[in-house]
């Protein structure tokens, strides 16, 4: 997480007045699938599964992929998850996934193709909330003391690649995603170290598992988009919603990428927060100071641009304003596909998109351009252009 990001988040949990509600130590509740994998005091972490204390259909609060779709809004969303409840048991994810009970547990939750019956007892009641910027929030939790499983079916697309102790985990997550299984079943499983060569497997914390995933499959993507060739005009793509605005910018030219996010007073700061970076068209390979936005959106424009069989360079400009609540890197997956489903405004040159982008935002294209790399190389291409003389045969 950034530095700024912390403390706006203190700030919020301070502000924000969900309703709680009251759990025993015994809970009989379903599971959407989901479970959660932490990484403070990593290796040794605290892993569990999530439920609500209800025996109804909880599938979707745990499906991201849903939510935009059928119009959810910050509300509903935060009220899905703060109806999860966690629950906690400390494991060393350096002793791999063999010989452990609730490992075991965790992998049957995480394959199940439907939510399942999830009865728990904790040593005390469940208390609290959870934010956090880059993963999705949840309600209270508490140690474990029991679980019990109901009976599951797996998905059989990921039972199929748990069975495979020879596939590797890298090759799972890519099989699954082009079967298209959802981006979080994929996720959820490979933070349980259901995937992989048998002898490499492990639990990944939540939050890196995300960030695993979607790095994965867009350089995957990446890798078959460069050998395309580039679009041929300037478009400008775009998506509003959660109290976000995005912006993307196609140009004709090979692939580069550029992700800059910009945070209004009083949520990371008591300014204006810009935060950016970028790649060219070698692999990056260096881990993003931004975090694991960038990799969202680089693999939601890379599932487009593999669809068209082009390339582009793509620059991002993203807007937080103020009621922004931290719900999770889907966020910005999920609005950089809807944006990518809308379609987009085509323009014959970089300065007429430029000028389509500044009116649809808030903050001075100046401002951008202090942060932006991209922008600045772009502008001093067209400025040589300009200055090209034809040659005399």
């Amino acid at each position: 997480m950034i530095r700024g990001k912390a403390s706006y988040l203190s700030r919020l949990y301070s502000r924000m007045n969900f309703k709680t509600v009251e759990y025993s130590e015994k809970v009989e509740g379903s599971s959407p699938p989901s479970v959660f994998i932490g990484r403070y005091g990593y290796p040794k972490v605290a892993v569990g599964p999530l439920l609500a204390a209800t025996q109804e259909d909880t599938a979707i609060l745990d499906m991201p992929e849903e939510w935009l779709p059928a119009g959810k809004e910050t509300a509903d969303i935060a009220d899905f998850r703060m109806q999860l409840i966690r629950g906690k048991q400390t494991v060393n994810i350096k002793n791999g996934v063999d010989g452990s009970r609730i490992v075991s547990q965790l992998q049957e939750i995480a394959l199940a193709k439907n939510p399942l019956d999830v009865d728990v007892e904790f040593k005390k009641k469940p208390k609290g909330l959870f934010f956090h910027e880059e993963m999705q929030p949840f309600g209270p939790s508490a140690p474990l003391k029991e679980v019990t499983l109901g009976n599951s079916r797996f998905n059989p697309q990921l039972e199929k690649a748990h069975y495979d102790t020879d596939l590797k985990a890298k090759d799972a997550v890519i099989q699954l995603y082009e079967k298209g299984v959802l981006f979080s079943s994929i996720q959820k499983a490979f933070s349980t170290g259901a995937f992989g060569l048998e002898r490499n497997r492990k639990l990944v914390p939540t939050r890196w598992s995300i960030t695993a995933v979607d790095s994965t499959i867009s350089q995957e993507l990446l890798q078959e988009i460069k050998a395309y060739g580039a679009i041929d005009d300037y478009r400008v793509y775009e998506s509003f919603s959660l109290n976000n605005r995005f912006i993307i910018m196609m140009l004709p030219t090979p692939w580069r990428y550029e992700w800059i996010e910009a945070f209004y007073p009083s949520i990371v700061g008591e300014k204006l927060e810009i935060f950016g970076d970028y790649e060219r068209f070698e692999r990056k390979t260096e881990y993003s100071p931004v975090g694991g936005c960038y990799y969202s959106a680089r693999l939601a424009v890379a599932e487009k641009l593999r669809d068209e069989k082009k390339q582009a360079g793509i620059i991002i400009l993203r807007e937080a304003y103020p009621g922004y609540i931290p719900l999770g890197v889907w966020n910005v997956r999920e609005n950089m596909r809807v944006a990518m489903r809308l379609g987009y405004k085509s323009f014959g040159s970089f300065g007429e998109a430029y000028s389509y982008a500044a009116s649809r935002l808030k903050i001075s294209m100046g401002t951008w351009l202090q942060h932006s790399t991209l922008f600045r190389e772009e502008f001093v291409q067209k400025r040589l252009t300009d200055f090209a003389r034809p040659r005399v045969v």
